[in-house]
């Protein structure tokens, strides 16, 4: 069974940096694709960043320059490196991890709050 678990959220001023992991279990991590997403108070869940099992990335046009995701294979955890945070940037951040059959798997989400 795929499990998924995220940390590092919660509360940040504007400017300020987080970094959320998340670790995953029950699946072969390195050949899995993995991204992160978020959803704000009455918004649709958005992606923020994804990256394949070979490392190529892609970012939202909102996040791209200010975030950076990366993966630990040996780890079996994937990060998003958060800067130059802003309060748009609020939301609750949920790691998704894509096999290469396009089964999809999600975590429980972690709460990042950018407020002063």
């Amino acid at each position: 069974q795929v499990q998924l678990v995220e940390s590092g959220g919660g509360l940040v001023q504007p400017g300020g940096s987080l970094r959320l992991s998340c670790a995953a279990s029950g699946s072969i991590f390195r050949l899995n694709a993995m991204g992160w997403y978020r959803q704000a108070p009455g918004k649709q869940r958005e992606l923020v960043a994804t990256i394949t099992s070979g490392g190529s990335t892609n970012y939202a046009d909102s996040v791209n320059g200010r975030f950076t995701i990366s993966r630990d294979n040996a780890k079996n955890t994937v990060y998003l490196q958060m800067n130059s945070l802003k309060p748009a940037d609020t939301a609750v951040y949920y790691c998704q991890m894509r096999s290469p059959l396009l089964h999809e798997y999600w975590g429980q989400g972690t709460q990042v709050t950018v407020s002063s």
